[in-house]
This record gives structure tokens, C-alpha cells and sequence, in this order.
């Protein structure tokens, strides 16, 4: 075997590795390990102490190299959860727990920016993005809000990935891909934006770091870092959020594919060759891990969602999928509203679930658990409309996360979103996508002339045949998709009044 890349994804509830051969993509070595947010906290927060996902990189890493040579490794790349907050001081050490993506305590905070922008409108002006709740800037006004003290020390803004970046080489520095995810960054022009910045704090545009495009690495691996693994000089590539590596790592570099990820949360995006601005702001049109942008959909429910379901009823997926498909498509005219932990898109931190159309035919649990399912799905389906509507309208969709294990519910996603639906041979799409990153650096590094689009083509593999929609279904879907937009929309006032009381 030749040279081989690392690429790490740290995620909410761990790091996974994989260790890649440069010249075929194969993996040749795997690892995780897991960890914990902090436990006890009020509603709504959600922390971890940073000091974890460089332990469970360390395990993971060790575990990925048991069986490859690690004198082997020539270029490593990190992708991390994105939107987090890891506050450093001037030495460089972490000055309090990282509030991360799903924290939505900073309702208040985060509105307190728009408005200092000029509201909805003037965000989208100043930097092209709405202002979601999760996203830094309002983590970091909570900050400067709630906890001056720590606040007084703040030099150094970092996100999960660009922290463990930082742990690597020891440079402090943020490529377009995450930066875009602040908040605090122009989108269009791919600079921080002073007006942005000034919302939070007058002074905040000193403890930004540098930006630099996902092409140029960030460094090397540290010297004692190296020798604690066996590694050699090892170039670290700039590694991206979790959602720009995932499309790499599913050859989602080049109009007219889509990826959708199913895990804890549920995201749809796609490739976009220029700026994408939604004038809703419920599109955010990030910048991807390629130099190119990432019009994306993030939605707070899918299995977390399903997970407590199987836990009320006792269910396994396998258990869990039969039962669904007692049920007829459609569910027999009952939907969920699936907003368990609030939700992102549509804009609905005080929301919560909703089994809405209950009668005697569909009081069943086989009919409310394929509800269940369908309502996270039609929640997506709410955000590849919107993309379509924006004139990104994918051919194929490439589905990624722990659901997508689930026939069925490749099935249903294949049925309410009126595309083919394929798979991943690799199924770390992010963890791979930052190896092929990682690839694409070093060889570029090399001088090369190898483009992203055609290095993913090369490496990315699709697993098995595509699901096609059920051509039955097409207007029964569709007809959900209305009645679910509409349901939504006429409870949102309800949602909104709950939280402010």
C-alpha cells in the first residue's frame, strides 16, 4: 500500500476516522469514539467541553492506524459539527464549554442581532444569510451577555473543526466553509462583515480569525503530536463543518445532485458554481469545502424524533419499519408536525410535535409510526422545495446517516421527494469527504492540476441501485407535502405565542 490520508469527523455524539488509500479511496482503517455533552444544563442549552473531541480524536485515530502504517500518512483533514462556539483566551486555552449547533438558548440574542441589522431584510444585505438561531454570532452575544467575566478574556473565535485544526498545527485560522455558518461572514464576497460583527460587539472583529479558501491547507501536524501517533510531516488540509465535507464525501461537487443527511438532525443541500441568496432567508447559502457554495436545509428532527417513538412502543428499526408498512401511504390522512426540540426551518424555536387528523381508521400504531416517519421527511420536503424554487433542482439524491441504512425509509424519501434516492458505498460521508479534501490538498501541494469534481468522481462510489419514487404515490405525496406547509404555517402563531409566554 502507498500513501494513505486521515479524515476525522468530530460530530455531537463522537469522532469517527478513516484512514484512506490516496491512490484508490479505499478505506483501510476505521475508528471511533465516543463522548458526552454536558449533563444538568437548563432547556434548551447544549455544551460540551472541548477537551472531549480531542480525547476522542487521539482514541480514534489510534484505533483507524492499528492496521496501516502511519509513516504512510501524508495529509490529514477534519470535519466538524458546525456552528459551535469554542471561545479561546490569548494563551490559547479554552475559556468555557462550547455551545453547540443545537443550542437554542440564544432565542433572545440572536433577535437582539437582526434587529441591529435592520431586521430579516438587512441581514440578508449585509451578509446574504439569514441569522438562524444556532449559528455563532448569537452563541457569542450570549457570551458577552450572560458571562462578561469570560467575556473580558475572549481573543479568539473557533468553531468544533477549526479547534481541533488548531490543536493539530497550532494555528488559529477559519476557512469559508464554516465561517460561513456565523453568521458573522458576507457570503458573496466571502470576507467577515464589520456590520455583522459590530451587532454582537463593537470590538469582535480583533478576536476573528483569518479566512482562507478550503484549497490551502492550515499547516502541518505538530512535531510532538506526530510522534505521539508514529506519523511523519503530515499536511493538515483546511477540513470544513460537517455538511461541506458530507457533500465531498458524497460527490456532491457538481450541479444536479443533492445530498440528504438523516441523522439526529436532517439537512438537504446541493452544489452551487455561484452565490445562492434565498430572499426568505430560509435557505442558507453557505460556502461548501470546495470553493464553490452549498445552498442547504437544515432541519432539528428526524431520528432523534423516531428514537423516542421506538422507545414509547419498544420497537427496533427493523420492528419499526414493519410496523410502518402495515400502514397505507399517506398514513391514511393523519400527519406529524415533527418539532420535538423546536425547529431551525422553518423558524420555530418554540414549536413542538403535533399528530394532527386523528380518527378511528388511522388510531393505530402502525399508522402513527409511518406518520412519524413521513413527518420528518415532509419537513425536508418543505426545504428541497424551496431549493427548487430557487432553481436548484437536482437529478438525484444521495442519501447519507444513520437512516439511511432503512429501505423503507429510502422508500418514503424517494416518494415525497419525487427523485431517485441512492446510497453511499462509504457510509462516514463526512469523515470520508475530509479525506478526499485531504487528497485534493496534498496533491495540489504537489503541483497537480487535479480538480475536486474530478477526484470525487474517481473515488466516490455509489451502493447498489437507485430507489425510485413510487409512481402511484406522486400526487398523494404531494398533496401531504401541501397540507403539511399549510398545517405548519397555521399553527405557527400558536408555537410563537406558547414561547413568548
Amino acid at each position: 500500500m502507498g500513501a494513505t490520508v486521515i479524515g476525522v469527523d468530530s460530530g455531537t455524539q463522537g469522532v469517527k476516522a478513516v484512514v484512506v488509500d490516496v491512490d484508490s479511496g479505499r478505506v483501510v482503517g476505521r475508528g471511533r469514539a465516543p463522548h458526552d455533552s454536558v449533563p444538568g444544563l437548563p432547556p434548551g442549552a447544549s455544551e460540551q467541553d472541548p477537551d472531549i473531541w480531542v480525547s476522542a480524536m487521539n482514541n480514534a485515530l489510534r484505533e483507524a492506524l492499528t492496521d496501516s502504517d502511519p509513516k504512510q500518512v501524508v495529509a490529514l483533514g477534519v470535519s466538524g459539527q458546525q456552528h459551535g462556539f469554542v471561545p479561546l483566551d490569548e494563551k490559547g486555552r479554552v475559556i468555557r464549554p462550547a455551545k453547540l449547533w443545537n443550542d437554542t438558548s440564544t432565542v433572545a440574542e440572536t433577535q437582539e442581532i437582526i434587529m441591529a441589522l435592520g431586521g430579516p431584510a438587512g441581514v440578508l444585505e449585509k451578509i446574504g444569510i439569514g441569522l438562524a438561531v444556532g449559528f455563532t454570532a448569537g452563541k457569542i452575544r450570549w457570551l458577552k451577555m450572560h458571562e462578561p467575566e469570560h467575556y473580558a478574556r475572549l481573543r479568539t473565535v473557533l468553531l468544533p473543526h477549526n479547534y481541533l485544526n488548531f490543536i493539530l498545527t497550532g494555528e488559529r485560522r477559519m476557512e469559508y466553509g464554516d465561517a460561513s455558518g456565523t453568521g458573522l461572514m458576507d457570503i458573496r464576497n466571502r470576507v467577515w462583515s464589520p456590520d455583522a460583527a459590530a451587532a454582537v460587539d463593537p470590538g469582535l472583529m480583533a478576536c476573528l480569525p483569518p479566512l482562507h479558501p478550503p484549497s490551502e491547507p492550515v499547516g502541518r501536524v505538530k512535531n510532538e503530536f506526530a510522534e505521539s501517533f508514529g506519523l511523519g510531516d503530515v499536511l493538515v488540509a483546511a477540513g470544513s463543518g460537517d455538511n461541506m465535507m458530507g457533500a465531498i464525501g458524497t460527490g456532491n461537487v457538481s450541479p444536479g445532485i443533492c445530498t440528504v443527511s438523516l441523522g439526529t438532525s436532517g439537512t438537504i443541500y446541493s452544489y452551487s458554481p455561484v452565490p445562492s441568496v434565498d430572499p426568505r432567508g430560509e435557505i442558507a447559502g453557505f460556502c461548501d469545502g470546495t470553493g464553490a457554495w452549498l445552498p442547504l436545509l437544515c432541519t432539528m428532527n428526524v431520528t432523534n424524533v423516531t428514537e423516542l417513538w421506538k422507545s414509547v412502543l419498544g420497537l427496533d428499526n427493523a420492528a419499526r419499519d414493519e410496523l410502518a408498512a402495515r400502514a397505507p401511504a399517506g398514513s391514511s390522512g393523519l400527519i406529524f408536525l415533527p418539532f420535538v426540540d423546536g425547529e431551525r426551518v422553518p423558524a420555530l424555536p418554540g414549536a413542538s410535535a403535533v399528530f394532527f387528523g386523528l380518527n378511528r381508521v388511522n388510531f393505530t400504531p402502525a399508522a402513527m409510526t409511518r406518520a412519524v416517519m413521513e413527518g420528518t421527511l415532509l419537513n425536508l420536503g418543505y426545504g428541497l422545495g424551496r431549493l427548487r424554487a430557487l432553481g436548484i433542482v437536482p437529478s438525484e439524491i444521495r442519501a447519507t446517516g444513520g437512516a439511511s441504512r432503512s429501505l423503507f425509509w429510502l422508500q418514503l424519501a424517494a416518494d415525497i421527494f419525487q427523485a431517485p434516492v441512492v446510497t453511499l458505498a462509504e457510509p462516514e460521508g463526512a469523515a470520508f469527504g475530509a479525506a478526499l479534501q485531504a487528497i485534493w490538498t496534498w496533491r495540489k501541494e504537489r503541483g497537480e492540476k487535479v480538480g475536486i469534481e474530478t477526484l470525487a468522481g474517481a473515488l466516490v462510489k455509489t451502493s447498489g441501485e437507485a430507489v425510485e419514487p413510487h409512481p402511484g404515490h406522486r400526487g398523494l405525496y404531494a398533496e401531504r407535502q401541501d397540507r403539511f406547509n399549510a398545517l405548519w404555517k397555521r399553527l405557527a402563531p400558536e408555537f410563537e405565542s406558547r414561547r413568548s409566554g
